[in-house]
């Protein structure tokens, strides 16, 4: 009778190496991924807030005409409307040096391609401007390399659609 009840620890035991151990790492597993892929959402989240921030503050420097305003609006600014322009211009880039460090990979799966898609059409309608491409080479001096080339590289195309 002992010697049966071994037996039966023994199999249990087996059983629970053989569907418990690689059904535990699964789990694990699926979960690491889940999290992650939360920790992504939330980066995202907290980004799209910043870039919605920014937005309020084009909109309470309306005079700048920053959304859709006439390229040659520039000639007509003051020294002042200038002076916030380009401080908006600094906020803008160190949010999309933000994103393109937090969000941006080189071999991007498809949710995270999805969320960097729309970062960089924020990034190409702002290109679009030849305003903001001109000042951009200054803007992106000092910030990190990869970036600086990202959005050199998007200014450069931009430019040519826009020819």
């Amino acid at each position: 009778m002992e010697f049966l009840a071994l037996e039966w620890w023994e199999g249990a035991s087996y059983i629970v190496t053989v569907i418990g151990l690689p059904l535990a790492i699964i789990s694990y597993l699926f979960e690491q991924r889940r999290e992650r892929q939360n920790e992504d959402e939330e980066i995202f989240q907290y980004l799209s807030e910043e870039y919605a921030k920014f937005q309020k503050l084009v909109l309470d420097n309306a005079d700048l005409r920053l959304n859709y305003g006439p390229e040659d609006w520039d000639t007509q600014l003051n020294d002042e409307q200038k002076e916030r322009k380009r401080v908006l211009y600094d906020i803008l880039i160190s949010l999309f040096e933000r994103a393109y460090i937090l969000v941006y990979e080189d071999d991007m799966d498809k949710q995270t391609a999805r969320l960097w898609a729309s970062w960089e059409d924020y990034m190409r309608h702002w290109c679009r401007r030849r305003d903001f491409r001109g000042i951009l080479p200054e803007m992106l001096d000092g910030e990190d390399p990869d970036f600086q080339a990202y959005m050199s590289n998007i200014a450069a195309e931009e430019l040519k659609r826009t020819q």
